[in-house]
């Protein structure tokens, strides 16, 4: 099995700074600090009104990070130019709304199949990893499957809500909901991800499933830095995922 990977979302830490304005605190200094604490990869959303990450911040994570990148982006011609521009190693293509105060919800990528199967096609001819961040939903992993997507990123917000609901019933239905489209998904060839609203209490049942490879994290670890450090925060997360996966191990070679 392979060992699922950590992308750190730095999109916060930069939230914070923009707040009041200047330079600090630095996402890229963030960036390094996750590098130091096991990330596997950075994330980065270049949003169109900027109102957290800034074009200058892409800039730099490309040219003194070493770690890869995953610029989150709209399906618009702006984006397209930047990441063509830029190269980063993977674009995640999720849905933007003005009004959101963060991104709520998955692309629609079954209702947007043309324009975004034409976005699709140009970044991977740049030799750009592509995913789209979708729900769980079976007509969702099949629309990003047959325009050409490599990966799709599984919202994981709708179970961490239930999760801090306390609602037991709600929060195994959607769990179930991103097991089923984990196995759905891989059943396609394509590679899965998953991301939105994991923290330290919900991210063990996600990490355990076996066909994800990479869990995208960000607010949560931002907020934790407060209190214990980014770095330290970052380390945690890393072991909860890795002991999650361990488990899954030794159950298949049981």
């Amino acid at each position: 099995m392979s060992r699922l990977r950590l992308g750190v979302n730095i999109d916060h830490v930069a939230t914070i700074r923009n707040a009041r304005g200047g330079r600090h605190p630095d996402p890229v200094r963030a960036a390094k600090a996750a590098l130091h604490a096991g990330a596997d990869g950075i994330t980065a959303h270049l949003r169109e009104d900027r109102r957290h990450i800034s074009d200058q911040d892409i800039e730099r994570l490309r040219r003194e990070i070493p770690l890869p990148l995953n610029l989150e982006m709209a399906a618009t011609p702006e984006m397209e130019e930047i990441a063509l521009r830029h190269r980063p190693h993977a674009a995640c293509v999720v849905p933007e709304k003005r009004e959101e105060r963060t991104t709520e919800g998955g692309i629609d990528a079954a209702g947007q199949h043309d324009r975004l199967k034409d976005v699709v096609r140009k970044l991977a001819d740049a030799n750009i990893r592509v995913s789209l961040f979708i729900e769980p939903e079976l007509r969702q992993i099949e629309a990003a499957s047959s325009m050409g997507a490599p990966v799709i990123e599984l919202h994981t917000g709708a179970y961490c809500e239930a999760a801090a609901s306390a609602d037991a019933y709600e929060r195994d239905s959607q769990f179930d909901r991103i097991r089923r489209g984990a196995e759905y998904g891989a059943s396609l060839g394509l590679e899965i991800h998953a991301g939105h609203g994991l923290g330290y209490e919900t991210v063990g049942p996600v990490a355990a499933l076996s066909e994800i490879r990479e869990l995208n994290i960000g607010h949560f670890l931002v907020g934790e830095a407060i209190f214990s450090g980014l770095e330290a925060a970052i380390r945690r997360m890393r072991a909860l995922m890795d002991e999650a996966r361990a488990n899954t191990e030794r159950r298949f070679t049981a």
